[in-house]
Protein backbone atom coordinates (compact mmCIF):
# COMPACT_ATOMS: atom_id res chain seq x y z
CA UNK A 1 0.00 0.00 0.00
CA UNK A 2 1.13 3.43 -1.18
CA UNK A 3 0.93 6.00 1.72
CA UNK A 4 -1.82 6.27 4.38
CA UNK A 5 -5.37 4.91 3.52
CA UNK A 6 -8.03 6.37 0.75
CA UNK A 7 -11.12 5.19 1.09
CA UNK A 8 -14.28 5.90 -1.00
CA UNK A 9 -17.94 5.32 1.13
CA UNK A 10 -20.83 5.73 -0.85
CA UNK A 11 -24.67 5.40 -0.55
CA UNK A 12 -27.08 6.79 1.19
CA UNK A 13 -31.06 7.58 0.63
CA UNK A 14 -31.79 7.18 4.12
CA UNK A 15 -30.92 6.94 7.80
CA UNK A 16 -30.68 3.27 7.23
CA UNK A 17 -28.11 3.79 4.47
CA UNK A 18 -26.39 6.54 5.69
CA UNK A 19 -25.88 5.40 10.11
CA UNK A 20 -23.65 1.94 8.63
CA UNK A 21 -21.88 4.19 6.67
CA UNK A 22 -20.96 6.75 9.31
CA UNK A 23 -20.13 4.16 11.76
CA UNK A 24 -17.87 2.55 9.10
CA UNK A 25 -16.19 5.39 8.85
CA UNK A 26 -16.03 6.50 12.24
CA UNK A 27 -14.40 2.71 12.64
CA UNK A 28 -11.63 3.31 10.17
CA UNK A 29 -10.96 6.16 11.90
CA UNK A 30 -10.55 5.38 15.53
CA UNK A 31 -7.57 2.35 13.90
CA UNK A 32 -5.96 4.77 11.39
CA UNK A 33 -6.48 8.43 12.54
CA UNK A 34 -4.90 10.19 9.54
CA UNK A 35 -6.89 7.68 7.10
CA UNK A 36 -8.66 9.50 4.19
CA UNK A 37 -12.28 9.17 4.10
CA UNK A 38 -14.20 10.68 1.15
CA UNK A 39 -18.12 9.98 0.48
CA UNK A 40 -20.15 9.95 -2.60
CA UNK A 41 -23.56 10.56 -2.45
CA UNK A 42 -26.71 11.48 -4.50
CA UNK A 43 -27.54 15.11 -5.01
CA UNK A 44 -30.22 16.49 -2.93
CA UNK A 45 -30.51 13.36 -0.61
CA UNK A 46 -30.19 12.91 3.53
CA UNK A 47 -26.62 12.06 3.61
CA UNK A 48 -25.62 15.53 1.60
CA UNK A 49 -26.49 16.88 4.54
CA UNK A 50 -25.71 14.13 7.50
CA UNK A 51 -22.39 13.03 6.72
CA UNK A 52 -21.21 16.59 6.90
CA UNK A 53 -22.83 17.04 10.51
CA UNK A 54 -20.84 13.45 11.23
CA UNK A 55 -17.81 15.49 10.10
CA UNK A 56 -16.64 14.15 6.90
CA UNK A 57 -16.75 15.67 3.17
CA UNK A 58 -19.04 14.31 0.76
CA UNK A 59 -19.48 14.69 -3.16
CA UNK A 60 -23.15 14.52 -4.85
CA UNK A 61 -23.80 13.13 -7.77
CA UNK A 62 -27.01 14.00 -9.95
CA UNK A 63 -28.09 10.08 -10.24
CA UNK A 64 -31.67 9.36 -9.12
CA UNK A 65 -34.30 6.30 -9.26
CA UNK A 66 -36.24 5.04 -12.13
CA UNK A 67 -39.51 5.08 -12.42
CA UNK A 68 -42.17 2.71 -12.90
CA UNK A 69 -42.94 1.45 -14.97
CA UNK A 70 -39.85 1.42 -16.94
CA UNK A 71 -41.33 2.47 -19.95
CA UNK A 72 -42.04 6.07 -18.59
CA UNK A 73 -40.68 8.59 -21.02
CA UNK A 74 -39.30 10.60 -17.79
CA UNK A 75 -36.72 7.71 -17.27
CA UNK A 76 -34.54 8.96 -20.49
CA UNK A 77 -33.49 11.49 -18.43
CA UNK A 78 -32.67 9.33 -15.37
CA UNK A 79 -30.57 7.07 -17.72
CA UNK A 80 -28.55 9.85 -19.09
CA UNK A 81 -28.40 11.19 -15.30
CA UNK A 82 -26.96 7.61 -14.12
CA UNK A 83 -24.54 7.65 -17.48
CA UNK A 84 -23.31 11.54 -16.21
CA UNK A 85 -22.84 10.14 -12.82
CA UNK A 86 -20.67 7.10 -13.54
CA UNK A 87 -18.25 9.45 -15.68
CA UNK A 88 -18.34 12.07 -12.75
CA UNK A 89 -17.80 9.00 -10.39
CA UNK A 90 -14.54 7.80 -12.36
CA UNK A 91 -13.33 11.18 -12.73
CA UNK A 92 -13.60 11.86 -8.68
CA UNK A 93 -11.96 7.89 -8.33
CA UNK A 94 -8.70 9.07 -10.25
CA UNK A 95 -8.21 12.26 -8.69
CA UNK A 96 -8.88 10.95 -5.22
CA UNK A 97 -6.85 7.34 -5.78
CA UNK A 98 -8.91 5.01 -3.37
CA UNK A 99 -7.29 1.46 -2.13
CA UNK A 100 -10.75 0.35 -1.74
CA UNK A 101 -14.45 1.22 -2.04
CA UNK A 102 -17.22 0.68 0.05
CA UNK A 103 -20.99 0.50 -0.89
CA UNK A 104 -24.05 0.70 1.51
CA UNK A 105 -26.66 1.19 -0.84
CA UNK A 106 -28.74 3.42 -2.21
CA UNK A 107 -28.35 5.60 -5.79
CA UNK A 108 -24.86 6.81 -5.23
CA UNK A 109 -23.66 3.41 -4.78
CA UNK A 110 -24.39 1.70 -8.45
CA UNK A 111 -22.47 4.49 -10.29
CA UNK A 112 -19.71 5.29 -7.73
CA UNK A 113 -19.05 1.16 -7.35
CA UNK A 114 -19.82 0.72 -10.63
CA UNK A 115 -17.08 3.41 -11.92
CA UNK A 116 -14.25 1.66 -9.19
CA UNK A 117 -15.02 -1.67 -10.53
CA UNK A 118 -14.23 -0.21 -13.86
CA UNK A 119 -10.85 0.96 -12.85
CA UNK A 120 -9.75 -2.14 -10.98
CA UNK A 121 -10.72 -0.90 -7.25
CA UNK A 122 -11.44 -3.29 -4.71
CA UNK A 123 -15.01 -2.96 -3.77
CA UNK A 124 -17.01 -4.04 -0.31
CA UNK A 125 -20.72 -3.97 -0.21
CA UNK A 126 -22.46 -3.77 3.06
CA UNK A 127 -26.00 -4.97 2.49
CA UNK A 128 -28.46 -4.45 5.72
CA UNK A 129 -31.43 -6.21 4.48
CA UNK A 130 -32.36 -9.83 4.49
CA UNK A 131 -33.59 -8.87 0.89
CA UNK A 132 -30.66 -7.59 -0.99
CA UNK A 133 -30.87 -4.32 -2.72
CA UNK A 134 -30.90 -3.91 -6.70
CA UNK A 135 -27.42 -1.88 -6.82
CA UNK A 136 -25.90 -4.40 -4.07
CA UNK A 137 -27.29 -7.61 -6.24
CA UNK A 138 -25.98 -6.14 -9.63
CA UNK A 139 -22.87 -5.26 -7.86
CA UNK A 140 -22.22 -8.17 -6.19
CA UNK A 141 -19.74 -9.90 -8.98
CA UNK A 142 -17.06 -7.99 -8.66
CA UNK A 143 -17.43 -7.56 -5.18
CA UNK A 144 -14.30 -8.49 -3.17
CA UNK A 145 -16.74 -9.12 0.11
CA UNK A 146 -19.66 -8.71 0.90
CA UNK A 147 -20.92 -8.05 4.59
CA UNK A 148 -24.22 -9.40 5.38
CA UNK A 149 -26.50 -9.05 8.27
CA UNK A 150 -28.58 -11.95 7.96
CA UNK A 151 -28.12 -15.87 6.95
CA UNK A 152 -29.86 -17.07 3.60
CA UNK A 153 -28.01 -14.14 1.86
CA UNK A 154 -26.27 -16.99 -0.47
CA UNK A 155 -29.66 -16.34 -3.02
CA UNK A 156 -28.62 -13.07 -3.52
CA UNK A 157 -24.59 -13.03 -3.45
CA UNK A 158 -21.62 -15.31 -4.39
CA UNK A 159 -21.33 -17.80 -1.19
CA UNK A 160 -17.74 -17.15 -1.36
CA UNK A 161 -17.38 -13.54 -0.54
CA UNK A 162 -20.42 -13.14 2.41
CA UNK A 163 -19.41 -12.08 5.61
CA UNK A 164 -21.89 -12.52 8.37
CA UNK A 165 -20.88 -9.04 10.31
CA UNK A 166 -24.55 -7.89 11.58
CA UNK A 167 -25.41 -3.73 10.70
CA UNK A 168 -23.58 -1.05 12.30
CA UNK A 169 -25.59 1.09 14.31
CA UNK A 170 -25.31 4.31 16.40
CA UNK A 171 -22.27 4.55 18.90
CA UNK A 172 -24.05 6.83 21.12
CA UNK A 173 -26.89 3.87 21.67
CA UNK A 174 -24.73 1.31 22.96
CA UNK A 175 -22.65 3.99 25.21
CA UNK A 176 -25.89 5.10 26.94
CA UNK A 177 -25.38 3.85 30.81
CA UNK A 178 -28.04 4.97 32.41
CA UNK A 179 -30.19 2.96 34.47
CA UNK A 180 -33.84 2.32 32.84
CA UNK A 181 -35.04 4.30 35.82
CA UNK A 182 -32.63 7.17 35.54
CA UNK A 183 -34.13 7.41 31.30
CA UNK A 184 -37.56 7.35 32.76
CA UNK A 185 -37.06 10.26 34.98
CA UNK A 186 -35.38 12.41 32.36
CA UNK A 187 -37.93 12.21 30.23
CA UNK A 188 -40.48 13.18 32.81
CA UNK A 189 -42.29 10.01 32.93
CA UNK A 190 -43.92 8.09 35.36
CA UNK A 191 -41.72 5.62 36.92
CA UNK A 192 -44.79 3.19 38.20
CA UNK A 193 -46.12 2.85 34.18
CA UNK A 194 -44.88 1.22 31.53
CA UNK A 195 -43.77 2.85 28.54
CA UNK A 196 -43.94 2.67 25.02
CA UNK A 197 -41.76 4.25 22.70
CA UNK A 198 -43.06 4.90 19.24
CA UNK A 199 -40.43 6.08 16.63
CA UNK A 200 -41.57 5.70 12.73
CA UNK A 201 -37.99 7.48 11.26
CA UNK A 202 -37.01 10.96 11.75
CA UNK A 203 -39.40 11.95 8.82
CA UNK A 204 -42.16 10.17 10.51
CA UNK A 205 -44.21 7.07 9.47
CA UNK A 206 -47.73 8.35 8.06
CA UNK A 207 -49.75 4.56 9.42
CA UNK A 208 -48.10 4.74 12.27
CA UNK A 209 -48.69 8.02 13.26
CA UNK A 210 -52.75 7.78 12.07
CA UNK A 211 -52.67 4.48 14.13
CA UNK A 212 -52.02 6.66 17.23
CA UNK A 213 -54.99 9.22 16.55
CA UNK A 214 -57.49 6.51 15.95
CA UNK A 215 -57.10 5.95 19.19
CA UNK A 216 -56.12 8.32 21.51
CA UNK A 217 -59.26 7.04 23.74
CA UNK A 218 -57.46 3.84 24.56
CA UNK A 219 -54.45 5.55 25.21
CA UNK A 220 -56.06 7.55 27.79
CA UNK A 221 -57.78 5.28 29.36
CA UNK A 222 -54.91 2.97 29.87
CA UNK A 223 -51.93 2.11 32.39
CA UNK A 224 -49.46 3.05 29.62
CA UNK A 225 -47.23 5.80 28.94
CA UNK A 226 -46.34 6.47 25.09
CA UNK A 227 -43.64 8.32 23.85
CA UNK A 228 -44.31 9.19 20.26
CA UNK A 229 -41.77 10.68 17.58
CA UNK A 230 -43.99 12.04 14.89
CA UNK A 231 -41.55 13.14 12.51
CA UNK A 232 -40.72 16.09 11.62
CA UNK A 233 -43.19 16.28 8.58
CA UNK A 234 -46.30 15.66 10.26
CA UNK A 235 -45.58 17.19 13.76
CA UNK A 236 -47.24 20.18 13.06
CA UNK A 237 -50.78 18.82 11.63
CA UNK A 238 -50.02 16.50 14.24
CA UNK A 239 -50.39 18.81 17.05
CA UNK A 240 -53.08 21.01 15.38
CA UNK A 241 -55.49 17.28 15.72
CA UNK A 242 -54.30 17.03 19.52
CA UNK A 243 -55.11 20.26 20.47
CA UNK A 244 -58.80 20.00 18.81
CA UNK A 245 -59.37 15.91 20.18
CA UNK A 246 -57.18 16.59 23.51
CA UNK A 247 -54.17 15.17 24.31
CA UNK A 248 -54.05 12.06 26.80
CA UNK A 249 -51.87 12.98 29.74
CA UNK A 250 -50.28 10.18 29.12
CA UNK A 251 -49.15 10.52 25.72
CA UNK A 252 -45.58 12.38 25.06
CA UNK A 253 -45.45 13.96 21.56
CA UNK A 254 -42.36 15.42 19.86
CA UNK A 255 -41.11 15.82 16.86
CA UNK A 256 -37.89 14.12 17.14
CA UNK A 257 -35.73 12.71 19.61
CA UNK A 258 -32.48 14.20 20.30
CA UNK A 259 -31.53 11.31 22.46
CA UNK A 260 -32.37 7.96 21.54
CA UNK A 261 -30.24 6.95 23.81
CA UNK A 262 -31.99 7.65 26.88
CA UNK A 263 -35.53 6.71 24.73
CA UNK A 264 -34.85 3.43 24.37
CA UNK A 265 -33.49 2.74 28.03
CA UNK A 266 -36.51 3.88 29.01
CA UNK A 267 -39.18 1.76 26.58
CA UNK A 268 -40.61 -1.43 27.72
CA UNK A 269 -42.05 -2.49 24.41
CA UNK A 270 -40.77 -0.06 20.93
CA UNK A 271 -43.06 0.49 18.14
CA UNK A 272 -41.16 0.59 14.42
CA UNK A 273 -40.91 0.34 10.93
CA UNK A 274 -38.66 -2.65 10.29
CA UNK A 275 -35.51 -1.08 8.52
CA UNK A 276 -32.50 -2.61 8.80
CA UNK A 277 -30.62 -0.05 10.90
CA UNK A 278 -33.92 0.13 13.50
CA UNK A 279 -34.06 -3.93 13.63
CA UNK A 280 -30.38 -3.99 14.59
CA UNK A 281 -30.77 -1.24 17.27
CA UNK A 282 -33.24 -3.38 18.84
CA UNK A 283 -31.66 -6.57 18.83
CA UNK A 284 -28.24 -5.24 20.22
CA UNK A 285 -30.10 -3.47 22.87
CA UNK A 286 -32.09 -6.62 24.00
CA UNK A 287 -35.78 -4.58 23.04
CA UNK A 288 -39.44 -5.85 22.86
CA UNK A 289 -40.56 -4.67 19.74
CA UNK A 290 -43.90 -4.20 17.31
CA UNK A 291 -42.67 -3.85 13.85
CA UNK A 292 -44.79 -2.40 11.29
CA UNK A 293 -43.18 -3.09 7.34
CA UNK A 294 -43.04 0.12 5.11
CA UNK A 295 -45.16 -1.56 2.39
CA UNK A 296 -43.28 1.36 0.45
CA UNK A 297 -39.77 0.12 0.45
CA UNK A 298 -38.27 -2.18 -2.96
CA UNK A 299 -38.89 -5.76 -2.99
CA UNK A 300 -41.46 -5.36 0.55
CA UNK A 301 -37.77 -5.92 2.09
CA UNK A 302 -38.81 -4.64 5.37
CA UNK A 303 -41.51 -7.35 5.58
CA UNK A 304 -38.75 -10.23 5.13
CA UNK A 305 -36.78 -8.00 8.02
CA UNK A 306 -39.81 -8.15 9.98
CA UNK A 307 -40.39 -11.91 9.65
CA UNK A 308 -36.75 -12.99 10.61
CA UNK A 309 -37.53 -11.82 14.05
CA UNK A 310 -41.07 -12.75 14.12
CA UNK A 311 -39.98 -16.09 12.96
CA UNK A 312 -37.48 -16.68 16.40
CA UNK A 313 -40.13 -15.21 18.47
CA UNK A 314 -37.95 -11.67 18.47
CA UNK A 315 -40.67 -9.47 18.08
CA UNK A 316 -44.71 -9.19 16.76
CA UNK A 317 -45.45 -8.13 13.89
CA UNK A 318 -48.51 -5.79 12.22
CA UNK A 319 -49.13 -5.45 8.55
CA UNK A 320 -49.14 -1.88 7.56
CA UNK A 321 -52.96 -2.45 6.41
CA UNK A 322 -53.86 -3.59 9.72
CA UNK A 323 -51.73 -1.03 11.99
CA UNK A 324 -55.06 1.48 12.30
CA UNK A 325 -57.26 -0.98 13.83
CA UNK A 326 -54.88 -3.05 15.52
CA UNK A 327 -51.52 -1.38 16.62
CA UNK A 328 -52.07 0.43 19.76
CA UNK A 329 -54.81 -2.37 21.37
CA UNK A 330 -51.78 -4.52 20.47
CA UNK A 331 -49.48 -2.91 22.35
CA UNK A 332 -51.60 -1.89 25.43
CA UNK A 333 -52.56 -5.34 25.35
CA UNK A 334 -48.83 -6.39 25.67
CA UNK A 335 -47.93 -4.17 28.25
CA UNK A 336 -51.01 -5.49 30.40
CA UNK A 337 -49.44 -9.37 30.54
CA UNK A 338 -48.88 -9.61 34.16
CA UNK A 339 -46.68 -12.21 33.22
CA UNK A 340 -44.65 -10.30 31.32
CA UNK A 341 -44.00 -12.38 28.57
CA UNK A 342 -43.48 -9.60 25.99
CA UNK A 343 -39.66 -9.58 27.65
CA UNK A 344 -39.26 -13.20 26.65
CA UNK A 345 -39.18 -10.77 23.04
CA UNK A 346 -36.35 -8.78 24.06
CA UNK A 347 -34.45 -11.63 25.23
CA UNK A 348 -34.65 -13.25 22.15
CA UNK A 349 -33.76 -10.28 19.94
CA UNK A 350 -30.80 -9.97 22.26
CA UNK A 351 -29.82 -13.73 21.34
CA UNK A 352 -29.92 -12.44 17.49
CA UNK A 353 -27.51 -9.49 17.94
CA UNK A 354 -24.33 -9.08 16.03
CA UNK A 355 -22.02 -6.87 17.63
CA UNK A 356 -19.10 -5.01 17.12
CA UNK A 357 -20.08 -4.36 13.17
CA UNK A 358 -18.43 -1.53 12.65
CA UNK A 359 -15.30 -2.24 13.98
CA UNK A 360 -15.24 -5.86 11.79
CA UNK A 361 -16.58 -4.28 8.37
CA UNK A 362 -13.65 -1.98 9.27
CA UNK A 363 -11.03 -4.48 9.12
CA UNK A 364 -12.08 -5.73 6.19
CA UNK A 365 -11.55 -2.66 4.62
CA UNK A 366 -8.76 -2.10 5.92
CA UNK A 367 -7.22 -5.75 4.73
CA UNK A 368 -8.57 -4.94 0.97
CA UNK A 369 -7.14 -1.60 1.01
CA UNK A 370 -3.25 -2.82 2.51
CA UNK A 371 -3.54 -5.87 -0.65
CA UNK A 372 -4.58 -3.17 -2.99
Amino acid sequence: MDGKLRIIISGGGTGGHIFPAVSIANAIRRKHSDADILFVGALGRMEMQRVPAAGYEIKGLPIRGFYRPLWKPANIGVAFDYLRSKWMAKKLLRQFRPQVAVGVGGYASSAALGAANSLGIPTLLQEQNSFAGLANKQLAKKASKICVAYEGMERFFPADKIMMTGNPVRQALLECAISQQEAVGTMGLNPERPVVLIIGGSLGARTVNESVLEHLDDIANSNVQFVWQTGSYYYKDIQQTLKEKGCPANLKAMDFITDMGVAYKAADLVISRAGASSISELCLLGKPSILVPSPNVAEDHQTHNAMALVNRQAALMVKDADARQQLIPLAIKTLSDPAKGYVQLGANAKQMALPDSADIIADEVIKLAQGH
